[in-house]
């Protein structure tokens, strides 16, 4: 069993890695670099440059935070889109029901020109 090296880089070299993932956008293409596991550059992150109580969870990138947040909000104006249009498809077929129950063949209804508006896009969105 190999023993594990303790103290194999120096708190300076430690200090610098932390800055250099302040810098970086993409710390496994740094460990990479310096040939460190990532979890360790972590590791010296919360050692070195411990997050302050204010600062947790650490702030997000700006347009990433952004970004999420609009995607909340157009997932939430589709659930309301979807919803509508069932409650719209499920009236237009009662209503259509009762159209053909009430009106005998051949009989006519008179409708405004608004009414056909409505009912010629409610058939278009399906």
């Amino acid at each position: 069993m190999a023993k594990r090296r303790v103290g194999r880089y120096s708190n300076e070299f430690r200090r610098a890695c932390v800055e250099r993932m302040k810098e970086c956008d993409d710390i496994s293409a740094l460990s990479r670099e310096l040939d460190i596991d990532r979890r360790l550059l972590y590791r010296w992150r919360d050692q070195y440059d411990p997050p302050h109580k204010s600062e947790w969870p650490p702030p997000q990138n700006s347009r990433e935070s952004t970004l999420r947040k609009e995607v909340s909000q157009l997932k939430r104006v589709l659930a309301e889109k979807t919803l509508e249009l069932d409650f719209f498809k499920g009236a237009l077929q009662k209503i259509e029901a009762r159209r053909q129950q009430s009106d005998g063949p051949g009989a006519q209804t008179m409708m405004s020109e608004r009414e056909k508006l409505f009912w010629s896009l409610l058939r278009f969105r399906h």
